[in-house]
């Protein structure tokens, strides 16, 4: 019995493992059937040139790759350039594909399709998207911009409307001007904004849907306001004409005549600026009341022309030479007898005064010019210029690019308060300050708060003082000079000035250390050796103005290092650069307001370099730059 149930064992043994052989083969087959599927998916994704479009929800999805194969024999399409960071394109998602669904089930049905802008970059640069979500319509491949509501209600209609067999992009609302027509259009505006643009500008590309939206609203005003452009590459004399030298360059004029546009860049912007342009440059007083007023709590010189009537020759004069300064300046004037005898002046006559409280014993009140027939509008701006400021005046944020802009510039800082309870602080230590800027009429002086002028106090190295009142000076070509800390008097103040004058304060230089080595394609320049280097009268020098956490900075570096490799062996040449977060740049020619900030400083013109601006950030685009303004290129360069 023992004898046959082991041979029982044994052979359910045999038997477990046989079934067991053949599940595992079993197994085996069907990972085998499962290796070869993937094989056949890996040979689909292969065969997968990237021109497929997917669909995400109704919505389809286009790259570099398939975009162009998928708009080209499309009528309407709707596009969404996102970046799926974005906050604002996650919350209209769920619109868009509302929208998708809708447009598809329309009459004519139009595809509705998304880019990500910020994977696909050749497709956001294209289109210049600038910011998430931007929606475009694009009929038979031309871009339509949409700037309406984001509801699926306000961008259906609209693209309907667009999708329309019969529909055609009206006309554009900015004029083009030519050799053929600029004279006669511009003669015969009253007030017209003039674009020179170039095609390939970047800058002018970003502009141009603004303008033609600020072209379109001002078109409806009444009068209307026209903006027009002219491409500047093309009709160069006028280019030439009117001094152009950068694109985008936008002028006013004025039956004819040029004036600066100083406006804002964007559409609104725009819009407010010409419709105040397009106002009188004058306005016209009528009270003695007006005036006291001003003189009484003003806070800026008060200027009035006294004339006879709307007919008085002189008026125009005034009126021209106002609309040069209008941006700048109050104008007011007066037909009134009663303001003429107040003012002690005659028709034809322009009165500047003070505010009481910038009056001084040593300056006269008022300044007086009297216009003639042979008095010129430019000698009137002379006037203005000249008599702004009182002779110690009030230097605040709100003015200081317009009214502070002369050197050497004198700033006493202090708790400046001219509230009814701070007045007379406010007035006692200004008085000290006068009695040494009488002696010195050739240099300006102001006071200045130092709350509002914290930073400029510690670049100064002031903040810190201890003292009540501290005294900075700004010198030529971006040059600063502090008086040591010491109790404030008018001595003090004056042999501070008397020691500036002879040359005995040195100025003060926000620098890095100067680099023990400096042998790189590259040079490197700092606070202390701008003038050694850059300044240089006998090489040229191309200077990199950057930020360290600039990423424009951080891609241009390879291509900067790849040109100082490839000038080299140019003695007379220096690729430099400088971290402008860090040390100061000492003259003023020099102007960074953004990164990077790139000048070419040719050897026999150092305070007049030249702004790259507009060409490609490349080996080639700035080897092009050098070509052209290079003072000593020698013929032979080693290339890279």
């Amino acid at each position: 019995m023992r004898g046959t149930a082991l041979l029982v064992v044994v052979l359910l043994g045999v038997a477990h493992f046989a079934s067991v052989a053949k599940c595992d083969e079993s197994d085996s087959a069907e990972e085998l059937l499962d290796e070869e599927d993937d094989g056949a998916d890996d040979e689909d994704d292969e065969g997968d040139d990237g021109t497929e479009v997917k669909d995400e929800n109704g919505v389809l999805v286009l790259t570099d790759r398939n975009f162009d194969t998928f708009v080209e024999d499309k009528d309407t399409v709707l596009v969404e350039f996102y970046a799926p960071w974005c906050g604002h394109c996650k919350q209209f998602a769920p619109e868009y594909e509302k929208i998708a669904k809708t447009l598809q089930e329309g009459e004519p049905p139009v595809p509705v399709a998304k880019v990500d802008a910020t994977k696909e970059s050749s497709l956001g640069s294209r289109f210049e998207v600038s910011g998430y979500p931007t929606i475009k319509i694009l009929k038979k491949g031309q871009p339509v911009a949409y700037d309406g509501d984001r509801t699926e209600q306000a961008i259906v209609a609209r693209v309907q409307e667009v999708a329309q067999p019969d529909w055609e992009p009206p006309p554009e609302a900015t004029l083009v001007l030519t050799k053929d027509n600029f004279d006669e259009v511009v003669n015969g505006a009253d007030i017209i904004l003039v674009e020179f643009y170039a095609p390939w500008c970047g800058h002018c590309k970003r502009l141009a849907p603004e303008y033609e939206n600020a072209a379109k609203e001002l078109s409806t005003r009444t009068p209307p306001i026209l903006l027009a452009k002219v491409d500047a590459t093309v009709e160069t004399d006028i280019a030439s004409r009117f001094e152009v030298s950068g694109y985008p360059t936008l002028k006013i004029f004025r039956k004819g005549k040029a004036f600066e546009y100083n406006g804002p860049r964007e559409k609104f912007g725009i819009v407010d600026y010409m419709s105040d342009q397009a106002g009188p440059p004058s306005k016209q007083i009528q009270t003695l009341k007006q005036v006291q007023e001003l003189i009484k709590d003003g806070d800026d010189s008060v200027i009035v022309g006294v004339f006879a009537d709307e007919q008085d020759a002189a008026l125009e004069v005034y009126l021209d030479a106002c609309n040069t300064l209008r941006d700048d300046y109050k104008f007011l004037h007066t037909f009134s007898a009663e303001v003429a005898t107040f003012l002690k002046a005659s028709p034809g006559a322009v009165v500047m005064l003070q505010p009481e409280k910038f009056r001084s014993k040593h300056e006269p009140a008022s300044h007086s010019l009297t216009i003639k027939d042979s008095t010129s509008s430019s000698e009137l701006q002379d006037f203005f210029k000249k008599h702004v400021l009182p002779l110690v005046g009030h230097r605040k944020q709100s003015n200081d690019a317009k009214r502070y802009t002369n050197r050497p510039l004198v700033v006493v800082y202090y708790g400046v308060d001219f509230s009814f309870d701070y007045r007379v602080a406010t007035q006692f230590w200004r008085s000290k300050v006068l009695e040494v800027a009488k002696d010195f009429p050739e240099y300006t002086f102001a006071i200045a708060d130092e709350e509002d002028y914290s930073d400029e106090l510690k670049s100064l190295g002031l903040s810190d003082s201890g003292e009540e009142v501290n005294v900075g000076i700004f010198g030529e070509g971006g040059k600063k000079y502090a008086m040591e800390p010491e109790e404030f008097d008018s001595d003090v103040l004056r042999e501070f000035v008397k020691a500036f004058k002879k040359g005995k304060v040195k100025p003060l230089v926000k620098s890095q250390p100067i680099p023990k080595n400096n042998k790189g394609p590259v040079k490197v320049v700092v606070g202390k050796t701008f003038d050694d280097i850059v300044m240089d009268t006998k090489k040229d020098v191309l200077i990199e103005f950057y930020a360290p956490w600039c990423g424009h900075c951080k891609k241009l570096e390879p291509e900067y290092v790849a040109l100082g490799k490839k000038y080299k062996n140019e003695k007379n040449l220096v690729i430099a650069k400088m971290d402008a977060t860090a040390n100061d740049v000492p003259h003023d020619s020099y102007k960074v307001e953004g990164f990077p900030t790139i000048y070419f400083a040719p050897s026999n013109s150092k305070h007049k370099p030249v702004k790259f601006e507009g060409g490609q950030r490349d080996v080639e685009g700035f080897s092009k730059f050098l070509d052209e303004h290079a003072t000593k290129l020698s013929h032979t360069r080693d290339e890279l």
